[in-house]
């Protein structure tokens, strides 16, 4: 509890900071039409809960292009692993919609998951989320996310926090 409390902190200073920034130069927005993204992000280390696992680290890859302002289209492809060994594969589509000039997203996919023991499930999630700026062109992307697992609910349904980083050209 006293991770999540420091982390909701920690975002609310970012975002007071992020919007002071922007206002101040307005004429260069991140989020503009035409832009990539390229990301990574790290999930679990006991900051994600489900039914089946005790430890639980998942890294992936995204991708990402905006098709129209503050709306990006997103692929993902990542690993999953939880007590010492991995098992499942991940790939998906999705989208971003992130709120004008203060870097908070909402975020929303659907991923097919591969397991190596005969585990397959599609799984629809969503998250939110902050972009904060390091420059103009790199963040650190905190965020909450929930995936709803359709091969069975209780043990494979994951809600938790995700680090990313993140580049937009």
């Amino acid at each position: 509890m006293k991770r999540f409390l420091v982390f909701l902190i920690v975002a609310t200073t970012t975002m007071a900071v992020q919007a002071q920034y922007y206002r101040s130069n307005r004429s260069t927005t991140p989020f503009s039409e035409g832009k990539f993204y390229v990301g990574a992000s790290l999930t679990g280390l006991d900051l994600s809960y489900s039914g089946i696992d005790n430890f639980k680290a998942a890294g992936s890859a995204h991708v990402g292009y905006l098709a129209l302002d503050n709306l990006m289209i997103t692929a993902e492809a990542g690993l999953d692993c939880s007590d010492d060994k991995c098992h499942s594969l991940l790939a998906g589509v999705g989208g971003r919609y992130y709120i004008e000039q203060n870097g908070l997203f909402l975020g929303a996919k659907v991923n097919y998951v591969h397991g190596f023991k005969s585990y397959n499930d599609v799984m629809p999630g969503v998250e939110v989320g902050y972009a904060f700026f390091l420059s103009r062109t790199v963040t650190v992307e905190p965020s909450i996310y929930y995936n709803q697992s359709f091969k069975r609910h209780s043990d494979y349904s994951r809600i938790g926090l995700k680090l990313g980083i993140g580049v937009y050209l």
